[in-house]
């Protein structure tokens, strides 16, 4: 009986690991994707913008990453970055 209890948690178990590699996997492609896409107003043939801009966008990414480290680490942690040039 104790067998099946612990076969069960272990299968609980990788069932829960591969959601997450699957889950993780396709959510920072997607992320790495927005990143380049964001990355293409830097063609100054189409598009105005300053340095300032660039640092904007640059700092509320760099703490959406920071917010994350945060969030999947033992602290925990919860903040939210809010986007606005």
């Amino acid at each position: 009986m104790l067998e099946k209890t612990e076969k069960k948690m272990t299968e609980k178990t990788a069932s829960k690991r591969e959601k997450f590699v699957e889950l993780a996997e396709n959510r920072t492609r997607n992320a790495i994707r927005a990143i380049r896409v964001i990355a293409k107003l830097g063609n100054k043939n189409a598009y105005e913008y300053d340095d300032t801009d660039v640092q904007k966008i640059v700092r509320a990414l760099s703490k959406e990453v920071e917010a994350l480290r945060a969030r999947m680490s033992r602290t925990g942690g919860k903040d939210t970055v809010e986007f606005e040039l």
